[in-house]
């Protein structure tokens, strides 16, 4: 409906009329709510100069399609563009409604969260902690919107290994929520699924197997079987068969995740090359040696051209290819690892 729309006022009123650009703005937030981050980059593309043209570059319209524009960038691995959107509308906000308001903490939240995709994880905890204090004397410390930035700062613990923190903030939200949103909430079972996340960590698969495949059920129902968030928790339920030997089992959810992965996200996003990854241990454990070599130069090569050579998932990657030549005997292309990435083998 809202594309039929779009496509008439175009041609009545053109496309750069203030009409136009709203309802392109509408679909644009449909399209990023469905996924369709391609498509919602477009339009708020074309969104973001003309409401520049007509309302200015501070005007909270324009700011919005700023960190909208952002969170798709975000949403499809592209972090430094991300980043420096949210620093130009966090500044127009912070100075056009102040430090506390809901819409500079919506946008602090959202640079946080690059942040810690960057592994960036100090400059995270501090922007996290202001979006929790800010919406807890806004909103309250129970309201959904406070309950998902404290359970943010609890992920920053979890990337820090600070696990009995963590947990103890996913406890608290997680009661919060399911009394607040129901047990079959989205925001629900995103805490189930970082719970979940850390038990795999401490290395307890069976514990993080039983929540992955509640929220996996329960995700498909919500979100559809192509959802990336359904994807993902397909993806760690894998890794949890992988981390009892059940390898055949992980193997097929891993395919099942790439496939749709690289079709809706694309192939360097890093959930993708993330899959890659699995999948590639996942074939090596069973001696299929030459496809998991693929797959390891693959995610290697993704992950130092989206993250960077330095980032913990790509020296992660280094050192699980390390070990693949290791085991194989191959000392020469192992010490070109070791030159290459030597601040994965320190």
């Amino acid at each position: 409906m809202l594309a039929r729309v779009l496509a008439a006022n175009e041609q009545l009123l053109g496309s750069g009329h203030q009409d136009t650009l709203q309802v392109a703005n509408e679909l644009a937030i449909i399209y990023r709510q469905q996924g369709r981050y391609k498509e919602a980059e477009t339009l708020y593309e074309g969104v973001l100069p003309g409401r520049d043209r007509l309302l200015g570059p501070e005007h909270p319209d324009t700011l919005s399609t700023i960190n909208n524009l952002a969170v798709v960038y975000a949403l499809q691995g592209r972090y430094n563009e991300a980043e420096v959107l949210y620093g130009r509308a966090l500044a127009g906000r912070e100075k056009h409604f102040g430090s506390e308001h809901l819409e500079t903490l919506k946008t602090v939240e959202n640079l946080a969260i690059v942040y810690r995709y960057m592994a960036q994880y100090n400059e995270a905890e501090m922007l996290h902690r202001w979006t929790v204090a800010g919406r807890g004397k806004l909103l309250g410390f129970e309201h959904p919107d406070t309950l998902r930035s404290l359970e943010n700062l609890a992920i920053i613990y979890q990337c820090q290994g600070r696990y009995e923190e963590a947990k103890t903030l996913y406890g608290r939200t997680l009661t919060c929520n399911e009394n607040l949103l129901g047990s079959e909430h989205p925001q629900t079972l995103r805490t189930i699924g970082n719970l979940a996340n850390i038990y795999q960590q401490e290395g307890k698969p069976n514990e993080a197997e039983i929540l992955y495949e509640r929220i996996l059920v329960d995700g498909e129902k919500l979100l559809g079987s192509e959802h990336p968030v359904t994807l993902q928790t397909v993806n760690n339920l894998a890794l949890a068969y992988q981390s009892q030997r059940r390898y055949k089992e992980a193997e097929a959810l891993y395919k099942r995740a790439l496939d749709n992965n690289e079709r809706l996200l694309g192939p360097e996003h890093p959930n993708t090359l993330r899959t890659v990854g699995n999948l590639a241990i996942t074939l090596f454990s069973q001696g299929l040696f030459n496809d998991a070599e693929k797959l390891y130069g693959r995610a290697l090569a993704g992950k130092e051209k989206v993250l960077g050579p330095k980032h913990p998932n790509t020296l992660q990657t280094v050192q699980n290819f390390a070990d693949f030549f290791k085991k194989q005997g191959r000392r020469e292309d192992l010490n070109l690892l070791q030159t290459r990435f030597p601040s994965a083998f320190t």
